[in-house]
This record gives structure tokens, sequence and C-alpha cells, in this order.
């Protein structure tokens, strides 16, 4: 597909997201519209309830990433564009599958299957690639951040144990320290919980685009052989 063509972000967030799920409207980069949750069969149920506006922020990050890695000329975005033209004809799935396929083998000048095969692959490895990208990211932020206050945290315990057998002008240190450890078990909690947040967000919606991805390739697979 050629991702100059105009709308082409939009095409792709189309092929993901259900029209009628659509609940509120973003404006992200290059004017592309990121509305719902996606919605795809096989999509694994939400681990947390994650906000709209992060579920929103990987959708627009997903689109941008599949627009990037699109190659030239009619691939599987060119047959997912004709599958879902397919939807309101009333056809069943293994014939939406196989009128799509027509469709595209006569705008395509292909007779081939693996054409719709491979280039999803590729698309596929694209999501796998900046999923491990980004769980390498928010690893090593979660070990950053939390990491050093969980070692402040048990070097302040290990003070308050020892200076709690010293005199009595130690004990203004140690009121202290106390202190400073219900600090840090709240920037604990926090930092741990938006970390996470923000990693289930990413998880949630990258198991949507690749379980889409590959349902149609198991579809692909199957009604077109």
């Amino acid at each position: 597909m050629n991702n100059s063509e105009p709308g082409f972000g939009k095409k792709i967030l189309s092929f993901f997201i259900n029209e009628e799920e659509k609940t509120e409207k973003v404006i992200p980069a290059q004017q592309k519209t990121a509305l719902p949750v996606p919605s795809s069969p096989g999509s694994p149920a939400p681990k947390n309830d994650i906000p709209q506006d992060e579920r929103q922020k990987f959708i627009e990050h997903f689109v941008q990433l599949l627009e990037k890695a699109n190659l030239p000329g009619p691939d599987y975005f060119e047959y997912k564009q004709a599958l879902k033209s397919m939807d309101q004809l009333g056809l069943s799935e293994e014939k939406r599958f196989q009128a799509a396929w027509a469709s595209f083998k006569a705008m395509a000048n292909q007779s081939d299957t693996s054409i719709l095969t491979t280039s999803a692959n590729q698309y596929l490895a694209a999501l796998d690639k900046d999923r491990a990208a980004f769980l390498k990211d928010a690893e090593k932020a979660l070990n950053d951040r939390v990491g050093s206050l969980r070692d402040e945290h048990k070097k302040l315990q290990d003070g308050n144990t020892a200076m709690s057998q010293q005199i009595a002008d130690l004990q203004k240190k140690i009121d202290d320290n106390n202190n400073r450890l219900g600090q840090i078990s709240g920037e604990i909690t926090e930092q741990s919980a938006r970390i996470n947040q923000n990693r289930d967000g990413f998880e949630q919606t990258y198991a949507t685009f690749t379980e889409q991805i590959k349902t149609d390739l198991n579809h692909i697979n199957t009604y077109l052989k």
C-alpha cells in the first residue's frame, strides 16, 4: 500500500476499530483520528481498567508504526481494505475472505496468497520488535525509578535498627528517617502503579493488533487455499 496517499493512517485505524464503538475524539499528529478501544475476535480481557486516553495513545502509536512499516505495492492492507468492504454484504466469514481475495487479485494482478501472508507476517514482526523494545525500556524505567527507592528504603530501615540502640540524642535522626520511609513507600506505590498501568495499556493494545492480524492469517490460510 502507498502510505503517501491521504488518510492512510485513518485507513489502518479503521481496520482495527469498529465504528459503532467510537466514544470520544482525540486529535493526534498527522490529523489522524484514534477514537475507541480496538475490538477484535480472540483479544484477551484487560488485566486492569486502563484509562481511555492511555488506550488511545497506544492505538495511535501502533497506527504510526504500521504506517512506517508499510511495504510498497498491494499487500495485506489492500486485502484488509477489500475484506472490510464486504462487512455489510451479509456473507459468511469464508465467503467474505474469498470474495475479498477475488477483488484483490483483480486489482493487484496477483494469484498467490503468499503476498498476503508474507506482508502480514512482516507487519507482525514490526509489532513484535516494537513490543520488545518497549518492554525493555519499561523494565529499565521500573528498575531505575523504583530500585533506588527500594535500596534507600532498606538502608534507612537498617540504620534505624542501629540508631534505636543509641542514646537519646539520636532519636531526632530516627524520627526524620521514619518520616522519609513513609514518603518512599508512597513513591514506590505511585511509580510502580504508573509504570505497570502504562505497560498494561501497551500490552492490551498490542494484543488487539496482533490477534486481529493472526486471526486474518488463519482465515487466509484456511479459506484461500
